[in-house]
C-alpha cells in the first residue's frame, strides 16, 4: 500500500557536521559501533559470496548463494523461503520474513542474488587491494549487487546487536534474475510485487551512486522497455527504385521511421536507443533478438529492414505516451512499403520521483546529520537504470541505493570500495530502526 511518509522539521541544511555523532541514541551509537567492528567479518563475506559464481543462467550457483544468505539469515530470526522459478526457465528467489512489533511500519528490502557474470566469464574472483587509505576489492558482482548483500546482512547484525531488530517487521526479497529476467515477467515478480503492497516502506539494496564526489539519494528509477521495428518493402532491381512500381525499398522507410524517432520522440527524462540493423533482400533475428543475419546484392532493392532497440522513462504514463507516438510514426508508411512495431514483453516499469519518496529520502538525510555525514541529494534519474524495487513503486514509497558504491559493475574489473559497506550499514540500520518504530497508517 502506498503510505505517505509525513516531514518532521522546517526542513534540512545539512553539511559536514561534528563527528561525535552527539544526535544519535545510545542504541545507534552500538550499532555503529558494531558495524565498524565487524568490518573484516564483512568483508570475508562479501568474499565469499563473490567466489560463487552466481550468473543469472547458472541455478546451481544462484540456489549456492541464496543458501549462504540463508545462513546469514536465520540466525538473526528470520524465516526463509526459496521460490522455485524453473516455470520461468530461472532459479528462483530467496524471501525471508521476520514479525516484529504489531501495528509498526513494515519494511521490505530489495536485492538479488545473480550476477551478469555466466561460468564462462574469466573475470572469477575476488581480489583485494590495499593501498593507505585506501581498500577496495574487483571481483564478479562485487558491487552489483553482493555489496549490497552485505549491506543488508551488516545492518541487521548491527541492530540485533543493539536490541533493535526483534520490534522491526521486515521481508526480504532477493532476486534470481534481477540481471536477466525470466520469462514471464509477470510470474517471477508476482511475489516481489506481493510484498510491495504488504509493505508500508521499500528499500533497495542496489549500489549507491556518487556524483561531484558526492553520495546521492536514489528516489526514482526509470523504466526499461525493448521494441521491434519491422519493415517491408517492394524488391526488385535496384535502377527502379524510387519510381511509382517500387518505391523507396524497406532500407530507405526504416531510415525515414528511425530519423523522425530521433526528431519527434524527445522529450524531458525519456532516452532511446537503436542498437541492432539488419536489411536486405534476406534479414533476420535470432530467437534472443541480439543477433541478426542479412543477405543482399548492391544493384537489389532490399525487401525487408529490422531494427531493435529499447526506450527508458521516469513514469508509466510517459511510457504510455511515448508508445502511442511510436505507434503513429510507424503507422505512416511510405507508398509501396509496411512496418510494424511490437514491444517486448518484460519491461521494467518505472519508480516517479513521487513525494514519499523525497519525504523517505529526507529521513535518510537525518540520519546522515546525526551521524556526522553530509546531505545526499536527489539523483538525477538520468543516471540511474532500471531495478526491481520498481516493481513496487506504485504500492509503496521506496528509497533506491542503498548498497555499496563501486565503479565498472558489469564488466570485468568490477570493483567495490569496502569502506562503503560500513557507511552504508550504519545507515541502513539506523533508517531502519528508526521507521521501524513508526506506526503503520
Amino acid at each position: 500500500m502506498r503510505q505517505s511518509l509525513a516531514l518532521t522539521g522546517a526542513g534540512l541544511a545539512l553539511a559536514f557536521c561534528s563527528p561525535a555523532f552527539a544526535q544519535l541514541s545510545k542504541s545507534e551509537a552500538k550499532m555503529v559501533a558494531t558495524v565498524d567492528a565487524e568490518y573484516e567479518r564483512s568483508v570475508a563475506l562479501l568474499e565469499k559470496l563473490v567466489n560463487q559464481n552466481s550468473g543469472s543462467m547458472n541455478f546451481d550457483g544462484v540456489r549456492k548463494v541464496g543458501d549462504m544468505m540463508r545462513a546469514e539469515l536465520e540466525p538473526l530470526g528470520f524465516k526463509l523461503e526459496w521460490l522455485d522459478m524453473s516455470a520461468a526457465g530461472r532459479a528462483g528467489h530467496l524471501v525471508a520474513a521476520k514479525q516484529g512489533k504489531k501495528g509498526t511500519k513494515r519494511l521490505l528490502l530489495v536485492a538479488h542474488l545473480d550476477t551478469v557474470f555466466e561460468p564462462d566469464s574469466p573475470f572469477q574472483k575476488f581480489v583485494r587491494k590495499r593501498d593507505g587509505i585506501v581498500d577496495e576489492a574487483e571481483g564478479p558482482g562485487a558491487g552489483d549487487d553482493k555489496g549490497g548483500m552485505t549491506v543488508i546482512i551488516a545492518a541487521l547484525r548491527a541492530m540485533q546487536a543493539a536490541g533493535t531488530l526483534k520490534d522491526a517487521n521486515i521481508e526480504i526479497h532477493m532476486t534470481g534474475d534481477e540481471e536477466d529476467s525470466g520469462d514471464p515477467i509477470e510470474v517471477t515478480r508476482a511475489p516481489l510485487i506481493a510484498a510491495g503492497k504488504r509493505a508500508d516502506v521499500a528499500l533497495d539494496f542496489e549500489g549507491l551512486v556518487r556524483d561531484e564526489r558526492r553520495d546521492m539519494g536514489s528516489i526514482a528509477r526509470r523504466s526499461s522497455n525493448s521494441w521491434k521495428l519491422e519493415v517491408s518493402g517492394k524488391t526488385g532491381h535496384s535502377s527502379l527504385i524510387f519510381s511509382g512500381t517500387y518505391g523507396d525499398g524497406a532500407a530507405f522507410e526504416l531510415a525515414r521511421i528511425l530519423h523522425r524517432f530521433r526528431t519527434e520522440l524527445p522529450e524531458q527524462n525519456l532516452t532511446f536507443n537503436v542498437g541492432l540493423i539488419a536489411a536486405g533482400q534476406e534479414a533476420a533475428l535470432d530467437a534472443g533478438g541480439i543477433r541478426a543475419t542479412a543477405a543482399g546484392k548492391t544493384n537489389i532493392i532490399p525487401g525487408i529492414a529490422l531494427a531493435r532497440g529499447d526506450f527508458r522513462t521516469l513514469s508509466e504514463e510517459q511510457t504510455a505516451r511515448v508508445k502511442t507516438k511510436m505507434l503513429a510514426i510507424v503507422a505512416e508508411s511510405a507508398p509501396l512499403t509496411s512496418a510494424r512495431i511490437s514491444f517486448d514483453p518484460g519491461a521494467y516499469p518505472a519508480m516517479a520521483p513521487t513525494a514519499g519518496n523525497k519525504a523517505l529520502l529526507n529521513k535518510l538525510n537525518f540520519v546522515n546529520r546525526d551521524m556526522g555525514l553530509a546531505e545526499m541529494p536527489a539523483l538525477d534519474p538520468l543516471k540511474r537504470g532500471a531495478g526491481d524495487i520498481s516493481f513496487v513503486a506504485n504500492d509503496v514509497d521506496g528509497l533506491a541505493g542503498l548498497g555499496t558504491y563501486s565503479r565498472g559493475d558489469h564488466a570485468p574489473g568490477e570493483t567495490v570500495d569496502l569502506h562503503s559497506i560500513r557507511r552504508q550499514a550504519k545507515r541502513a540500520a539506523i533508517l531502519m530502526t528508526r521507521l521501524s518504530k513508526e506506526k503503520a497508517d
